[in-house]
């Protein structure tokens, strides 16, 4: 599994390297790059007059740097991303989207149905609780400490606790 490096917002528009002022909203998004998916922010109108490529993305408000941190991201959010991912299959995107299914499992989001395995390769059947669709996902076998790992990168991508 590939190790990557998630960086925390900077309060610099990655498009104009302007400084993004605490408490004023910004644009974070993951993007892909050749070292991978990383996080850059951008100003509002920065993103709204260029557009930029981005895998997906989120608003928020730069937090004062002694302000106790927020949650911001929705169960919905989640679960947007989650489904986002869905058509991937590169393993760091197959085993974000695993860990992204155990959070949330645990916030009872998606309900374990049943799994099967096919030349090697476990499939989970899980229903969207709320809804009557059922979902896949692919289980990648992860150790405790690359789950762990990959909790901590996705907090810090969608800066929350996750």
């Amino acid at each position: 599994m590939a190790d990557w490096e998630i960086a925390k917002p900077l309060g610099e528009c990655s498009g104009t390297g302007r400084a993004i002022e605490f408490g004023s909203e910004y644009f974070g998004a993951l993007v892909q790059t050749e070292q991978g998916l990383q996080r850059q922010d951008f100003s509002p109108e920065f993103w709204r007059a260029e557009k930029p490529e981005v895998y997906c993305y989120w608003r928020a408000r730069l937090p004062q740097p002694n302000q106790k941190k927020q949650l911001f991201v929705s169960d919905d959010m989640l679960l947007a991303f989650f489904d986002r991912l869905a058509e991937e299959t590169e393993q760091e995107r197959v085993s974000f989207r695993f860990v992204l299914t155990l959070i949330l499992m645990r916030k009872r989001r998606l309900k374990y149905d049943s799994s099967v395995t096919v030349d090697g390769q476990e499939t989970w059947t899980l229903k969207v609780t709320g809804e009557k669709r059922m979902v896949e996902v692919v289980n990648p076998h992860l150790d405790e400490d690359q789950i762990e790992r990959l909790s901590e990168q996705m907090g810090q991508v969608l800066n929350a606790e996750l």
